[in-house]
């Protein structure tokens, strides 16, 4: 088990008049290796979730246990976790400080005391994984495109191998096709390296494409969890909290309110796809 958290709660200027109770007595499992999608509405609790996970934020109450040690226990390491348990903040600006591609992903892993030689070639395998070829490390980190400026960051987090991978809005701002590129890219790192992900995203229609379990935060508290089939199935409910389902999902029961025999647990377009085009075959 990569993570787990125990009955965790969070409070926001406690004892004051602007106390916001931003997570109510979360318990979660995060197995190795799942793919994880986490949505939820602005203030739903979900950016306040993921700073717990590798120790940027300490819980009001509850414990977080990393591979079966408290991280709030004597004698952890959080420099430890935090190699382990990477953050990609929404902003890539936030995390990209130095003159040039390469020495920016050099950063991490030469803060864990290696080698000149394994950190330069672990910076090269972790921009090589995120498809940044050997033109870019003399590149400054500022003058890339919003896409590239991503996977800039993305590879200074994998450069320190972590176990668990967690982006927040990795796609923001992006056009259909940088979003795309980056996503996909996620999901072969996911898929070829085993690594956990925490992929949190406004987009049903991304959630519902790479990953394996959605988790709903609403008010501080998880309100669904569960594959996305599962999930989605949910969509009035999803409304209600202020989130919604796939597109296609809608346009699904909108054929079978009109007398289309189609399966109702829909959740992309390449499945709505080869649905139709199984009615329209079985009519022929």
């Amino acid at each position: 088990m990569a993570i787990e958290l125990k009955d965790v709660s969070y409070v926001y200027e406690g004892g004051s008049p602007q106390e916001i109770h931003a997570l109510n007595h979360v318990t979660l499992q995060i197995p190795d290796g799942q793919f994880i999608g986490l949505i939820g509405h602005t203030g739903s609790g979900k950016s306040t979730l993921i700073q717990h996970l590798n120790g940027l934020v300490r819980a009001t109450a509850g414990d977080i246990v990393f591979n079966g040690r408290s991280i709030y226990g004597e004698g952890f390491s959080m420099k430890e976790l935090r190699s382990k348990v990477g953050l990609v903040f929404q902003y890539p600006e936030h995390q990209l400080f130095e003159t040039d591609v390469l020495t920016d992903v050099c950063f991490g892993p030469k803060n864990l005391g290696l080698d000149a030689e394994t950190i330069r070639v672990r910076a090269r395998e972790a921009l090589d994984a995120v498809g940044l070829d050997s033109s870019y490390d003399t590149v400054s980190p500022f003058e890339l495109s919003g896409g590239q400026k991503r996977r800039v960051a993305i590879a200074g987090v994998l450069a320190m191998k972590p176990d668990v991978l967690i982006l927040d809005e990795p796609t923001a701002g992006l056009d259909p096709k940088g979003r795309d590129e980056i996503l996909d890219q996620v999901a072969k790192l996911h898929r070829e390296q085993k690594i956990t992900v925490v992929l949190v995203s406004h987009s049903m229609e991304d959630v519902a494409k790479y990953v394996d379990r959605i988790i709903v935060m609403n008010h501080g508290s998880v309100a669904f969890d569960g594959a996305p089939k599962e999930v989605f199935a949910h969509y009035r409910e999803l409304e209600k909290i202020g989130l919604a389902a796939p597109q296609v999902t809608y346009i699904v029961h909108e054929l079978k309110k009109r007398g289309f025999p189609i399966s109702g647990d829909i959740t992309t377009v390449e499945e709505a796809r080869q649905a139709i085009l199984q009615v329209i075959g079985d009519k022929i």
